[in-house]
């Protein structure tokens, strides 16, 4: 196949997962032997640079996101048709076979209604919220399809009939998104849920690299607990460090937790102060590693304690740990239903309690057969069910059924 590939961003510029997955799947598609080219944006990371290759165009502009500004309809105009001109050049150029679009967030969503309309199959790649919560935000559709005037009075004198031929400025309720998939039940339902016509839509899960965790051996020891993510609200930290509170309380008197990540600065402020306030300073500490630090790093823990409560489409943390052979404890959230079987593979808590997580701990910390038991488990489930290859194969499956006839 001839795959062009529509991220908002690509690595290295990445900020989350997504991405990554993304270069993950395109990278293993083409080994399998297709012709894949990726069309992103010109947002850049700081303090990293830009490779030079062949198959990525970073062309695409972003509005409003990443610290891009947010700009009045008369300014936003150019950059949207910026964007619709470099798309239908690449597309001019590399005569893809299929459009495998990815994040859109801060990508100028007009995008949507040409590629539905080019006659190209498109597929829909939904790992997060995009669809949900920002496409009847977008700032260009908006304008045109919630006002009533000007847009009314520009569409009675054809101007609108003029503009849209090049930037189109159709309702995203004439999108139909028929070719998709996401990374769980739970995120489609949720999407359907909010008016959007994707409950025919497909599972396939997020994948990683199993491969590439080092794999805890030893599990007779129960002391430092590991909590990963980004230090905020809804990633619920603090819900980990007062359950070390509790468990200690308990008669574990020997934990620690080390929270890896990185936050805004008033709640990490607020969160240390909670640490002072529960007396747990010589027993909490505040890390940071690399990615690829990390997956090293997972194997030197006892169990990990996941605490969001925002609704995650489909959590990579668990699964990385399960991947490194370590216990989780993880709450329910979002996505982690269609991962977490209890006594199974891990040991399932309740958001924002604490108390449950302290007794899933002192259940952890009084059986280290339990421990090997749900470790074991995790770790095969994960290789046999998650593995990025297995994924891969599942999302190049979706592909050739969309371009068959």
């Amino acid at each position: 196949m001839n795959i062009l590939v529509i991220s908002n961003l690509y690595p290295p510029h990445e900020i989350g997962g997504y991405e990554i997955r993304c270069r993950d799947v395109c990278e293993r598609l083409a080994e399998a032997g297709h012709d894949i080219h990726i069309l992103t944006s010109n947002h850049q990371v700081p303090d990293r640079e830009t490779p030079a290759e062949a198959a990525v165009s970073r062309k695409l502009r972003i509005h409003g996101m990443y610290g891009h500004p947010w700009l009045p309809i008369h300014k936003l105009h150019p950059l949207e048709a910026h964007n619709h001109r470099v798309l239908r050049e690449t597309i001019h150029t590399r005569r893809p076979d299929l459009v495998h679009v990815w994040n859109m967030g801060g990508i100028s969503k007009s995008l949507l209604s040409y590629l539905e309309s080019s006659g190209i199959p498109v597929v829909y790649d939904v790992s997060d919220h995009w669809i949900a919560r920002s496409l009847r935000a977008d700032v260009w559709l908006s304008w045109w399809n919630r006002l009533k005037f000007p847009p009314r009075f520009l569409a009675a004198c054809g101007f609108r009939k003029w503009i849209d031929r090049k930037t189109p400025t159709r309702s995203w309720d004439t999108l139909r998104f028929e070719r998709t998939y996401f990374c769980s039940a739970f995120m489609r339902d949720w999407t359907a849920s909010k008016g959007w016509p994707v409950a025919h839509a497909s599972i396939i899960h997020c994948g990683i690299d199993t491969s590439a965790f080092a794999v805890k051996s030893d599990h007779s020891r129960f002391e430092r607990l590991l909590w990963v993510g980004r230090l905020s609200e809804d990633k619920d930290p603090l819900t980990a460090v007062r359950a070390l509170a509790a468990a200690r309380q308990n008669g574990n008197h020997e934990l620690t937790l080390d929270l890896y990540g990185h936050g805004d600065e008033g709640y990490v402020s607020n969160l240390k102060s909670e640490i002072q306030r529960l007396g747990l300073t010589e027993s909490v500490r505040i890390r940071s590693a690399a990615p690829s630090e990390m997956r090293k790093l997972y194997a030197d823990y006892d169990a990990l304690l996941f605490t969001s409560n925002w609704g995650e489409p489909f959590a990579l943390t668990p699964l990385e740990a399960m991947s490194a052979g370590l216990p989780v404890i993880t709450s329910l959230d979002g996505g982690q239903r269609e991962l977490a079987r209890h006594g199974a593979n891990c040991l399932v808590a309740a958001a924002a309690e604490p108390e449950t997580y302290a007794a899933r701990i002192h259940e952890l910390a009084g059986s280290s057969y339990l421990r090997v038991s749900i470790a074991r488990t995790a770790l095969a489930e994960a290789r046999e069910r998650f593995d990025i290859n297995v994924i891969t194969r599942q999302i190049e499956e979706f592909l050739l059924a969309s371009i068959r006839p």
